[in-house]
């Protein structure tokens, strides 16, 4: 059996010394291992990264995806589709751990693989699998696809994530002091728990929960009586769980059941724990709801000849080095789209999980404005988008490929496929501008616009999620103004579109071609303001002050 040193590799720091295992569905910890799709993934990879430089005792349970999240490709028109393909991984460490895990009524087969610390530069992550010889078909596939669209799939993979890693804890005799549920996913943990303790007061002492979801629709609900056949309540009947946790009505919340479990849970941006509170606070029961503000891994996501050119405040390092990351990230441009695009002229970056509140095409909402602002000789443009649509969301990916379509017969304008790690780190490296416009009080945190400053792009942004912690119009970044509360969803876009070209028109465009003394004081501010506030590393130190400690 393995020990902690075998699986640490080193000794945790005293001030970290409470055992604490970090429960998420995705983690991106690097470009090779592909069991991510978006935001959630990469909060994850950069906490395990900073804890790891922290030495805290902590550890990550995950799920290794056989086919990942999919592989984003495009068809003979140029437009996306969803690919499928066995993924292999060398350098993870076969435990040898097999063990069992009700689901459905049935024994399912879980083996445990270890990312080991020193692979990657993260703290410890076991990755649990069903696609083992002992396991039927059916049970196989429970590992095969990071968020599959069935009900029931879902529903197992969320059992073998929460059941399954707490049970693997035991089986190392390492149950920690504090178990993290980063989303509801794992929230079948605590009755794994509540079987071993016997009391909803003992489990509280040990969970804490993280809720990353800002509307209703959003978190995850499924009948009680699928879930009681499911296996999902470990060994407890229905009227158990309702009475446990006193919740009531036909459907079982993940959000509402962790948030009585947990003895403390957060949200994950200033504005977004306000959001939260208003959410769940009339529910009985329920535990003190704070926040901590999401954050990346500077050592990861920094370009290092910027971040020094930066410190030490060399223009014309910074310059240089800009231009040196444009020409890189302008070499996917021409090899996917057969465009060439220019090092010198303005480049705007919209590069994001994929989804309709986003609003990837908010700046093509008045077309002949659009027209203009790209056509503009006297201030030229360049316009990326990137990002992955969930594969069963057929109107995310209905407007990825109309924005393809729009951007094909445009010289300045490239829909690049792909976007996990390695592209994301080309696109905030070779962007001056960051884009970022969702529907607000939508974005619980969002992060990218974090690791776009650290190289030297600056945030031209709507004031959601973490960005009101952060902006300071035309100091720091660029503020679009949004439009009033409770506007219906049209005559808002319209409004924020407006005042988005009005930014970009008479300040940005201008301040880029006109003022470059000004554009390098946005840049060198964004990125001091930027690190250490939004660096993963605070935010590690932060969890164990505010939730593993108290």
């Amino acid at each position: 059996m393995l020990s902690k040193k075998d699986i640490f590799g080193y000794e945790p720091n005293q001030q970290y010394s409470t055992a604490v295992a970090y429960f998420s569905m995705e983690f991106a910890v690097h470009q090779a291992l592909k069991i991510y799709s978006g935001g959630l993934g990469f909060l994850a990879g950069s906490h395990l990264r900073s804890a790891y430089e922290l030495k805290q005792n902590l550890l990550g349970i995950g799920i290794l995806w056989k086919y990942g999240y999919y592989d984003q490709s495009r068809d003979k028109d140029m437009l996306m589709k969803p690919d499928y393909t066995e993924k292999q991984y060398a350098f993870l460490q076969d435990t040898g751990i097999t063990f069992k895990v009700p689901v459905h009524d049935a024994e399912v087969h879980v083996r445990a693989y270890l990312l080991k610390p020193e692979t990657f530069g993260t703290a410890p992550l076991f990755l649990l699998s069903t696609d083992v010889p002992e396991n039927d078909f059916l049970s196989r596939t429970i590992t095969h696809r990071l968020y599959d669209p069935h009900e029931t799939t879902r529903i197992a993979q969320s059992i073998i994530l929460g059941t399954g890693g707490a049970m693997l804890l035991d089986i190392l005799n390492m149950p920690p002091d504090i178990y993290h549920m980063n989303e509801g996913h794992s929230v079948s943990l605590n009755f794994y728990l509540y079987s071993k303790h016997k009391s909803l007061e003992e489990i509280k002492k040990r969970v804490v929960f993280t809720t990353h979801t800002p509307e209703m629709a959003g978190n995850e609900e499924h009948r009680y009586s699928l879930l009681k056949e499911m296996s999902f309540f470990y060994h407890l009947q229905e009227h158990e769980v309702k009475s446990i946790l006193g919740m009531d009505g036909d459907n079982f919340s993940y959000t509402l059941g962790a948030l009585k479990f947990a003895r403390k849970a957060n949200g994950v941006s200033a504005l977004h724990g306000k959001v939260a509170r208003d959410m769940w606070s009339h529910n009985l029961g329920i535990c003190e709801i704070t926040s901590i503000t999401n954050a990346q891994n500077q050592k990861y996501w920094e370009d290092p000849t910027i971040g020094k050119a930066i410190k030490s405040g060399n223009d014309q390092e910074i310059m240089l080095r800009k231009k040196e990351m444009k020409a890189d990230l302008f070499k996917v441009v021409a090899n996917q789209c057969g465009k060439l695009f220019n090092p010198d002229v303005l480049t705007i970056v919209w590069a994001r999980r994929f989804a309709g509140y986003k609003r990837a095409d908010l700046v093509m909402q008045d077309w002949n404005r659009f027209l203009n602002l790209i056509n503009n000789e006297a201030f030229p443009v360049q316009i990326i988008w990137a990002g992955k649509p969930y594969p069963e969301d057929f109107g995310a990916i209905g407007l990825f490929n109309s924005i393809i379509n729009r951007a094909l017969p445009l010289k300045n304008c490239a829909v690049l496929t792909g976007y996990e790690l390695e592209l994301s780190a080309l696109l905030k490296r070779g962007s001056d501008v960051w884009l970022n416009n969702p529907r607000m009080y939508r974005e619980a945190s969002g992060t990218s616009g974090m690791t776009a400053a650290m190289n030297g792009s600056i945030n031209l942004s709507l004031p959601d999620g973490w960005v009101p912690e952060f902006a300071k119009d035309n100091i720091n970044s660029f503020l679009i103004q949004p439009a009033a509360d409770g506007l219906p969803d049209q005559e808002q876009d319209n409004q924020e579109n407006t005042n988005l070209m009005n930014v970009l028109e008479r300040t940005v465009l201008p301040t880029y071609y006109n003022d470059q003394k000004q554009w390098l004081s946005l840049v060198k501010k964004a990125a001091m303001d930027v690190v250490p506030a939004f660096e993963a590393s605070r935010m590690a130190n932060e969890y164990y002050e505010k939730m593993y400690k108290a």
